[in-house]
């Protein structure tokens, strides 16, 4: 008798097909719980992070409130450094929210930043952090100082002309007109709508706009725009000297006579020297001056040809004197020639105010430069009158700093026509190159195009020119460099990590 094992066989399938169904079901469920933790995870991680980025955004806001707070209470106490508890900081600040509550907290610290015993400018750092997470703080620095002119380019109190080789890298501005042929990459601003240009500065008395020519970026041309006031940037020379004799180095007037004796035109020599074992903060070193006269030069004040006594002819030793510390003020009462590497922060004033009708010349023969390029070397030049490149300067001129001839022109004479000019001892000279500001009330020019020919020379002075405005000295300048305002304001912002 045959015993048939179909049933068998179907049962012992169905057992191994269920087997296969469970496994599948076990394994689909394993990678849909494996999916579904990570996404779980990737979900909570990302609410974490916004939760961090709101807590953080909180704190930024409350950090930017404390500056705030800070910047109103020196508008209303302005020489209180201590937040009115005239004891050491930090002093925390409670920050409300709109409902009345407590947004969170900013801790303030205030350093103020000295120059001869005088502030220059204030410090404030606020950590922010919010009342809901304080373990996320943001930490906010400013400087708190009034503008300084250094912000800018070149600014001038006369009508201007910048060729085709002159590059210009920052704001440039005028109370008068502009005639721009050169490459601008920052604005040029006019105070005036309309101006008469001159044969001197390339027309023939057509009037035009405020700013005009064929310079290369006309959508940063702007005009008219209030002026910069001149008057408010003057420098009081009086108490400058005053400081200067109790805390910095004076120099009394060496020079004597009348303007038609050479005797009148002497003055002092001053070398900067890069710090070194005998003077750890730098030195300057000082000689006295007979000077040399240069004949039928074209005097840039005057348009008008006359002499000029900007050579030295000979030199006596004077002192090499380390620059101060607390206070790197140099007051010269006379004509004062400048050159070398500029350690620290200094600022050099020429002018008189102890003898009526004299004012001395800055004279500039060489290179001045930077002892370090960290930021924290810096030199303002504030002269009572001109601030004039000497007819023996290098033929590569490179200066760093902020000039500022207060009632005068910066700038370098037209020597083609006296007896050095056109053999090419004087005239013509190569590149002129400043990384800092020129301030001028009446002319600011280093180079000359000569209607008539001269020898072979058709051009003098420096034949191309670089300006490019220093953004350290703008928020961190040396002592006394004049500011755009009598306000003060937030000139540096940041955040730290």
């Amino acid at each position: 008798m045959m015993t048939s094992s179909f049933g068998c066989d179907r049962c012992r399938n169905a057992i191994r097909c269920g087997g296969s169904i469970t496994l599948l079901v076990l394994v689909f469920g394993a990678i849909f719980l494996i999916v579904l933790t990570a996404l779980s995870g990737y979900i909570l991680s990302q609410n974490r992070i916004e939760n961090v980025d709101r807590i953080k955004a909180e704190a930024f806001n409350i950090a930017d409130a404390g500056l705030e707070y800070y910047r109103w209470h020196l508008a209303h106490f302005p020489t209180d450094l201590t937040n009115g508890t005239g004891g050491p900081g930090p002093y925390p600040v409670t920050i409300p929210d709109p409902q009345g509550g407590t947004a969170g907290t900013a801790t303030l610290s205030i350093t103020a930043n000295t120059a001869c015993s005088q502030t220059t400018s204030i410090d404030i750092t606020s950590v922010g952090t919010a009342a809901e997470d304080p373990s996320q703080p943001v930490t906010l620095v400013a400087r708190y100082a009034r503008p300084s002119i250094a912000s800018y380019d070149i600014v001038t109190n006369n009508a201007i002309w910048f060729g085709s080789d002159e590059i210009i890298n920052g704001p440039v501005h005028s109370n008068n007109g502009i005639h721009e042929d050169g490459p601008n990459n920052a604005p040029v601003t006019s105070s005036v709508s309309t101006w008469s240009c001159p044969s001197s500065l390339g027309c023939h008395g057509e009037t035009e706009n405020g700013v005009f020519g064929n310079g290369t970026n006309p959508n940063l041309w702007k005009f008219p725009v209030p002026q910069v006031d001149f008057a408010g940037i003057a420098t009081d020379f009086s108490s400058l000297k005053t400081i200067a004799q109790s805390n910095g180095i004076y120099l009394p007037r060496y020079s004597s006579g009348n303007s038609n004796g050479t005797a009148y035109y002497k003055g002092y020599h001053l070398v900067f020297n890069a710090p070194d074992g005998a003077y750890p903060n730098g030195s300057v070193t000082i000689t006295k001056v007979m000077p040399g006269k240069v004949s039928n030069v074209y005097l840039l004040d005057t348009s008008s040809y006359g002499t000029e006594y900007s050579l030295i002819s000979n030199e006596a030793p004077y002192e090499t004197v380390g620059i101060p510390s607390n206070c790197g003020l140099i007051f010269v009462e006379d004509n004062a020639w400048i050159e070398g590497t500029i350690p620290g922060k200094v600022t050099v004033v020429v002018a008189n105010v102890s003898n009526s009708g004299v004012v001395p010349e800055a004279y500039l023969r060489g290179n001045i430069e930077y002892a370090t390029s960290d930021g924290s070397d810096g030199f303002t030049l504030i002269a009572q009158h001109d601030v004039l490149i000497t007819p023996d300067s290098p033929q590569n001129l490179t200066l760093d700093g902020v000039y500022i001839a207060q009632t005068g022109s910066f700038g370098r004479n037209l020597y083609a026509f006296t007896s050095q000019g056109c053999n090419g001892v004087y005239e013509p000279r190569n590149a002129f190159s400043i990384h800092g500001t020129i301030v001028a009330s009446l002319y600011e020019n280093e180079t000359w195009v000569i209607g008539q020919s001269c020898g072979s020379e058709q051009n003098a002075g420096y034949q191309t020119t670089d300006n490019y405005p220093d953004q350290a000295l703008a928020s961190n300048p040396p002592p006394f460099t004049p500011a755009l305002s009598t306000d003060y304001e937030f000139v540096n912002w940041l955040q730290k990590q």
